[in-house]
């Protein structure tokens, strides 16, 4: 008879995203995973598989959590209070790692598996941040003459820049900064 699990596998895999964000795949060795997550070897490949699977179930994981939370906080209130609601909620997360900046950095688009995940997820924010400026600009609150593909692009590219800053150090007025100039080239 298989003995049952004795750690708890969604507490176990959250630590995985947390050890994976601030150190990168390569950068996080397999003994620190264990720690990280407290678990045996055996434990880890018995559930998880290897560290390539784990690290994939991780981002994928990290992926669904984080687009939950930013369409819940785009969606709320009016497109322009949504837009800054979803720059504002990353500033404000206790921990500045986010694995998905982290795999861009590290793999680019020379992980086809990796790429898959960062790429659908940037699609489904775009198409959400196009929607939300289409509205936005139907209501008045976002200047009619605005592109939604080449804003939402731009969107993305400060919330990224926002994360990056975030993971170098950068103060939360400074953060504040970069969201604030990010929602004027909507108006």
């Amino acid at each position: 008879m298989a003995r049952p699990r004795e750690f708890d596998r969604e507490a176990a895999l959250g630590n995985a995203i947390s050890a994976f964000a601030e150190h990168g795949y390569e950068g996080t060795s397999t003994d620190q995973l264990l720690d990280a997550m407290n678990i045996s070897r055996q434990s880890l490949y018995n559930t998880f598989g290897d560290k390539r699977q784990l690290y994939l179930e991780a981002l994928r994981t990290y992926a669904a959590e984080s687009m939950a939370e930013q369409m819940h906080s785009l969606n709320g209130g009016t497109p322009l209070k949504g837009i800054e609601a979803m720059l504002n909620a990353f500033i404000l997360r206790p921990s500045k790692s986010c694995l998905g900046v982290s795999a861009v950095c590290e793999f680019g688009h020379s992980d086809p598996e990796v790429s898959m995940l960062n790429d659908t997820a940037a699609r489904a924010l775009r198409a959400a941040l196009e929607r939300r400026i289409s509205e936005g600009k139907a209501t008045g609150e976002i200047d009619g003459s605005i592109d939604e593909t080449a804003a939402a692009h731009f969107l993305l590219a400060a919330l990224s820049g926002i994360k990056v800053a975030a993971r170098g150090g950068a103060s939360l007025e400074a953060l504040r900064d970069i969201m604030r100039m990010a929602l004027r080239s909507l108006t």
